[in-house]
C-alpha cells in the first residue's frame, strides 16, 4: 500500500470495534440498504459510530469486513456514496470529507475497482443563508488584486513582494480530488457573534474553506479575474459569467489608472454592476503622489458617468446607503500595511444583496466541467434562479444540435462544503448522473426535467458601440459573451449600421450553434479592439431554431 494511502491504512488496522468510530463497507446500493427495516438499522449503526467518535466516524468503502481491499467500480462506489449520504442525513449527520484510491497497487490496472474512505461528522448538512455576496475583481495586471484579497481572506499583512497572491494561485481543474465548486478563488465571512471577520488560515485546504463556510453568518465569495489584456476575454467571462452583487476594481498608487483599468470598468458599468474602487500599494509613494492617482480616479469616474465616494471623508454608512445608481466609493488601501483592510471588512460586512431574478424555476449555466473519480461529472457555476436539490431531474443543454440531455443531480458542493440545495447566487459545483463530462461544455444551462427549455440560434438585442474603428455593418463578427458562453456571432444592426457611441437593434446570430437565452440578459461583444454591450429584447425571431441550422 503506497504512502498515499496511509489514512486508509490506518483505518484499517485499528479495525472495526464495537464500541469505536470505525466501520468497513463493501457496498451500499439503493436496492437493498434503503429497504424498510434494513435502513433503520444502517441509521442507527452510523449514529452509533459518530457518537462514539466524538461526533466524527470514518467509513471504510470498497472494504470487507475482515478489512479486505475489495474493490467496487466507479459507478457502483458513486451509489454506495449516494446511499450514505442519505443515510448520514437519517442520522443527523454528514459526509464532511471523501477519498478515492484504486484498490490494486498498480498490477491489475483498471480492473482492481476503487476502495474509498469517507469523514462523517455529527449535525445536518450546511444549508447555505441568503446573505452571500459575491464579488468580482478587476483591474490592471500587478495592481494588486489577488494580494489585496489574500489579505482579505487570510488576515494577514503581505511581505511586500506580493506573498498573500500565493493563496489564490490554485485554479478549480487543479483540484485532484473531491467535489470542488472553485469558481471563486476565496471565501472569507462574518459570524453574529463575532467582532472579527472569520478568516481562513491557509485557503489551500479545503477544510479551511469548508470550515468559514460552516462558521460564517454571512460570506464573501471573490471571483479574481484576470489583468493581462491578452486575457480579456477570460476577464470578461469572470465579470459576466458570473452572478456578482458588486465589483471591486484596483488601482495601483505607484501606476495609476491605465488602459485596462478604463477597460475594465466599462465592462463593470455596462453590466450595471455596483463597483467599489480600491487605490491599492497606498505604503509605496508618497502623500502627495497617492492623492495624486486619487484624483485621476475620481477623474477616470467622472469622465465614465459616476460620481466618486470618498469613504474616508463620508465613511463606510455613507458608502453602503449609496453605492450603485451612479455612485462609486472609493478608498486607499495597502496589503502590507493592511490600512484600508478594515474599512473593506466593514463595507463587505454591510453592503446588501442584491436582488436575484423573479423567475423562481432553477436554472444554472456552466462555466466548468470536470471528472471526480467515484463521482463522475461535474458541472459547475452560478445559480442563475431558482432553487436545485440533491436528487432532482434536470435537463443539460442545448446540446450542438439544440437537444436537451436528461440528468440527475447526484450531490451538491459549495466550497468543498456538501449541501442538500443551492438557491439564486451560490456558487456550486453539482456532480451529474446521466452525462459523460466530455459532453459537458461551458455556456451549457441546467434547468428543470419540465421546464421545456427553447434555444436559439440567433436574437434581437439593443447594442450600444463603446468603441470601434469605423462603423459596425451588417455581416459583423465579434465574440459575445452572455452569461457563460464565449460564441463568434453575427450582427446586423437594423439600420444597416452603428457608428461609436450609437445605440440601435440588431439581429444577433450565432455562428455554429444554438444557446439558452432569454430576453432581459445583457451581454459585451468583442472583436480586436472593438467593443460593445447589448440588452436581449426578443428570442423568438423568425429566424431563431433550435435545431443548429
Amino acid at each position: 500500500m503506497s504512502a498515499d494511502r496511509s489514512a486508509l491504512r490506518r483505518a484499517i488496522e485499528r479495525g472495526e470495534r464495537d464500541g469505536g468510530a470505525i466501520e468497513f463497507k463493501e457496498r451500499l446500493t439503493r436496492e437493498v440498504h434503503l429497504a424498510d427495516g434494513r435502513m433503520e438499522s444502517l441509521v442507527a449503526q452510523l449514529r452509533h459510530r459518530v457518537l462514539s467518535g466524538d461526533g466524527e466516524a470514518t467509513y471504510a468503502l470498497g472494504v470487507t469486513d475482515d478489512g479486505g481491499l475489495a474493490g467496487i467500480s466507479p459507478e457502483a462506489f458513486s451509489e454506495t456514496m449516494d446511499v450514505l449520504s442519505l443515510l448520514a442525513d437519517e442520522a443527523d449527520a454528514h459526509i464532511a470529507d471523501a477519498e478515492t484510491w484504486s484498490a490494486g497497487d498498480g498490477g491489475d490496472g483498471d480492473e482492481a475497482g476503487l476502495v474509498g474512505l469517507a469523514t462523517l461528522r455529527d449535525g445536518g448538512v450546511f444549508e447555505a443563508d441568503e446573505d452571500h455576496l459575491v464579488v468580482g475583481t478587476a483591474g490592471h495586471v500587478d495592481h494588486g488584486k489577488s494580494t489585496l484579497v489574500g489579505t482579505l481572506v487570510t488576515g494577514r499583512a503581505d511581505d511586500g513582494e506580493g506573498g498573500t497572491r500565493g493563496f489564490l494561485d490554485v485554479q478549480p481543474h487543479e483540484v485532484e480530488r473531491g467535489l470542488s465548486a472553485d469558481l471563486s478563488y476565496a471565501v472569507y465571512g462574518f459570524a453574529d457573534d463575532a467582532d472579527e471577520p472569520v478568516r481562513m488560515d491557509n485557503p489551500h485546504r479545503k477544510a479551511d474553506r469548508a470550515g468559514v463556510v460552516e462558521a460564517a453568518d454571512r460570506l464573501v465569495s471573490f471571483v479574481d479575474t484576470v489583468g493581462h489584456e491578452p486575457w480579456l476575454r477570460t476577464t470578461i467571462r469572470g465579470l459576466v459569467g458570473q452572478k456578482l452583487d458588486y465589483g471591486l476594481l484596483v488601482v495601483a498608487a505607484d501606476d495609476g489608472p491605465t488602459k485596462t483599468t478604463r477597460e475594465h470598468l466599462g465592462i463593470l458599468l455596462a453590466t450595471e454592476l455596483p463597483t467599489v474602487v480600491a487605490v491599492t500599494k497606498a505604503d509605496a509613494v508618497s502623500d502627495e503622489r497617492l492623492a495624486a492617482v486619487e484624483r485621476e480616479v475620481e477623474s477616470m469616474l467622472r469622465d465614465a458617468g459616476q460620481t466618486p465616494l470618498l469613504v474616508g471623508r463620508h465613511g463606510v454608512d455613507t458608502a453602503v446607503a449609496e453605492v450603485g445608481d451612479g455612485v462609486v466609493p472609493l478608498l486607499r488601501t495597502s496589503a502590507v500595511t493592511k490600512d484600508g483592510i478594515e474599512t473593506l471588512d466593514r463595507l463587505f460586512e454591510r453592503l446588501p444583496k442584491r436582488a436575484t431574478p423573479d423567475r423562481e424555476t432553477f436554472r444554472m449555466y456552466v462555466d466548468r466541467s470536470y471528472k471526480v473519480t467515484g463521482v463522475g461529472a461535474v458541472a459547475s457555476g452560478t445559480v442563475n434562479s431558482g432553487t436545485v436539490e440533491t436528487g432532482d431531474e434536470l435537463l443539460l443543454g442545448p446540446m450542438p444540435d439544440g437537444s436537451f440531455r436528461e440528468v440527475e443531480a447526484r450531490s451538491i458542493e459549495m466550497h468543498y462544503h456538501r449541501v442538500d440545495k443551492a438557491t439564486a447566487g451560490r456558487i456550486v459545483g453539482i456532480a451529474l448522473k446521466g452525462v459523460d463530462e466530455d459532453e459537458i461544455e461551458r455556456g451549457m444551462a441546467l434547468v428543470p426535467r419540465d421546464a421545456e427549455p427553447d434555444p436559439v440560434r440567433e436574437f434581437d438585442a439593443e447594442v450600444m458601440v463603446l468603441n470601434h474603428p469605423t462603423r459596425i455593418q451588417e455581416g459583423y463578427e465579434p465574440v459575445v459573451h452572455l452569461e457563460t458562453l464565449s460564441e463568434a456571432a453575427a450582427f446586423f444592426p437594423e439600420q444597416g449600421r452603428l457608428l461609436p457611441g450609437d445605440t440601435g437593434e440588431a439581429r444577433v446570430r450565432f455562428n455554429f450553434r444554438p444557446y439558452l437565452v432569454e430576453e432581459g440578459q445583457r451581454f459585451v461583444f468583442r472583436e480586436g479592439s472593438s467593443k460593445g454591450v447589448g440588452t436581449v429584447t426578443d428570442t423568438d425571431s423568425d429566424g431563431a431554431s433550435s435545431d443548429g441550422r
